[in-house]
């Protein structure tokens, strides 16, 4: 009675192109806090000013997400990609190529990344290629993509340390630009889930809810919706305060350059294995259940690498562990919304919960900046980070994650 996991070629198909795009525009976003010092130096970037763009970029992503995630729900997935993806490479060129000092850096790196990854990363194409399968088997399918975005954040700080020795740091943004570019072509694959599969667990659902406001303000009207969007904000300041500003923090506490690029490597490479873990045990287990331990571990990892002392050891260990929790949200996340509201809205209503995780992830770089700016550290910024976590292993843990029943609420 063991359903195979692919229903239909069309599931098969968008996921794997799905994948290729995710490990492009994730791995390439992994990388700009390797370029802090580049920027510093040859452009005048301030901290600030390198936290505000990138901080800028969350927000653009978290606020286009939901349109993009509507438009993904009615037309799919293939038109909005290819065109964000070339929104996402002009950026990233232009950054290369002297368009990369006051108002520029801040219009490239902060708005046309932003636009680039809200409709391109794996926020946006998890839930394009969940709506592809059954309730069961929507943890695993989130967790293939995410991790594919896992496997870009370790190559591509790996292949920057590469190019910006052989070619330069502006060339390698020129480099990243053209695999950006290539990306349109899987993008044309991603496909609406056949008919069939498209209304599965949604043949009861009235007509009422293709209306936007509608579907609003049922989601917020249920409380683990509203929990579930808190709890999101978390994750979003976390991984970008590390993301942002991990380089420039090692560098501080007297480690080696290359200690920067290993613990952002690592973080890829482990998350590839925690968002795969995560996708299995949120298929089998209460996925509040899950995010509230993964929460509370971040929060011991980022508590052992700031209080122990400095070491190129406690730095790997923080890549490892940090990894296996990066984006394993994402899976049990994405399941909680698709469970309790079902998945012709998924695309949205995720779109509604990142928003959220943008904004913290506003703050994580902006305030990491200014703090630095302000203190000469981060570690305000590090100790507001595990204050959080400790947070969001509380908040999850009261959502009600049974299904909506509709046809009652009419």
């Amino acid at each position: 009675m063991k359903s195979k996991f692919f229903p239909n070629k069309t599931a098969l198909i968008t996921l794997v192109a799905a994948c290729f795009v995710v490990n492009v525009t994730m791995g390439v976003r992994q990388t700009f806090g390797l370029f802090s010092g580049d920027f510093e130096i040859d452009c005048g970037i301030s901290n600030t000013e390198f936290g505000l763009a990138i901080a800028l970029h969350a927000l653009i992503w978290g606020i286009v997400t939901p349109v993009f995630g509507r438009f993904a729900d009615k037309h799919g997935g293939s038109k909005m990609v290819i065109f964000t993806l070339i929104i996402y490479g002009v950026g990233v060129l232009a950054l290369g190529n002297n368009f990369n000092t006051g108002t520029w850096f801040q219009i490239n790196l902060g708005l046309m990344v932003g636009i680039g990854l809200g409709g391109a990363a794996g926020t946006i194409l998890a839930p394009v290629v969940t709506k592809h399968f059954p309730n069961q088997s929507r943890g695993k399918a989130a967790g293939y993509v995410t991790a594919f975005g896992g496997l870009g954040m370790f190559i591509f700080p790996v292949l920057t340390k590469y190019l910006m020795v052989e070619v330069g740091w502006q060339s390698t943004f020129t480099v990243f630009a053209i695999i950006i570019f290539i990306m349109c072509i899987p993008g044309l694959f991603l496909k609406k889930p056949e008919g069939q599969n498209e209304n599965v667990d949604l043949k009861k659902e009235p007509e009422k809810s293709d209306n936007v406001i509608t579907v609003l303000k049922e989601s917020f009207a249920h409380k683990g919706f509203r929990l579930l969007v808190l709890g999101f904000f978390v994750c979003g300041f976390q991984i970008t305060l590390v993301a942002t500003h991990v380089p420039r923090y090692v560098q501080d506490r007297g480690l080696d350059d290359w200690t920067g690029f290993a613990i952002l490597s690592l973080i890829g490479l482990f998350n590839i294995i925690g968002v795969l873990i995560m996708g299995y045990l949120s298929d089998k287990y209460s996925k509040k259940m899950l995010l509230s331990g993964l929460y509370f571990f971040r929060a011991i990892s980022i508590m052992l690498f700031i209080f122990l002392p400095p070491s190129n050891i406690s730095a790997i260990a923080f890549g490892i562990t940090f990894g296996l929790l990066w984006l394993a949200t994402v899976p049990a996340t994405n399941g909680i919304v698709a469970q309790v509201f079902g998945a012709k809205n998924l695309s949205m209503l995720f779109g509604i919960v990142f928003l959220n995780h943008q904004i913290g992830s506003f703050l994580g770089a902006y305030l990491g900046g200014v703090f630095y700016d302000i203190f000469g550290n981060f570690d305000y910024a590090w100790y507001l980070a595990i204050v959080l976590s400790f947070v969001a292993t509380l908040l999850h843990l009261p959502i009600d994650e049974k299904p909506i029943r509709k046809e009652a609420t009419i």
